[in-house]
């Protein structure tokens, strides 16, 4: 028997009834939400769920809002696969402002690097994470470059010419 996105539904909704919303499709994968205080729990179900079997962790990123409202400036987005049934699930998060959440490092090893690039770019504090730190910018840098409040070029270099990217209404 194929597992149904209903079946998974199901399942998700009898364990954590109104903490778990919006189930859809989008683009090919079975989307839901998951409130912040038991994705830890949803994610394990997820996995260790023998009729589901999500073993595989594919993705894990953030997302800034700002035109959210505060509870929802935030977002983590967890991807993961079946690969007995061949089934994609992905699982979002909605965070506010300053936001934070329990790491899924104890569930998947390699929730380490994607939560520490997470944190990285967008500010996401992994609560209870083995080394929360800068991995792919420098360890001096104050911001968060995927927020949106980061600006998109460096104000002092001087040697990028904004007519040769666009940003100019005067051509070259």
């Amino acid at each position: 028997m194929a597992l149904e996105t209903a079946y998974i539904q199901e399942k998700l909704s009898q364990k954590f009834q109104n903490n778990v919303l919006n189930f859809e499709m989008k683009r090919d994968i079975f989307t839901l939400e998951a409130t912040s205080n038991i994705i830890h729990e949803v994610i394990r179900f997820l996995k260790e769920e023998e009729d589901l079997n999500f073993h595989f962790l594919t993705d894990l990123t953030g997302i800034h809002f700002p035109d959210n409202d505060e509870l929802h400036q935030f977002a983590v987005v967890y991807q993961m696969h079946n690969w007995i049934e061949n089934v994609r699930i992905r699982v979002k998060t909605f965070l506010p402002e300053n936001p934070q959440v329990d790491t899924i490092t104890d569930l998947f090893l390699c929730a380490n690097w994607m939560e520490r690039e997470a944190w990285d770019f967008f500010g996401i504090n992994f609560i209870g994470h083995p080394q929360l730190k800068r991995i792919l910018n420098m360890v001096e840098m104050v911001s968060h470059p995927m927020r949106k409040e980061f600006p998109m070029e460096d104000s002092g270099r001087t040697d990028k010419d904004d007519r040769f990217f666009g940003r100019t209404s005067q051509s070259i």
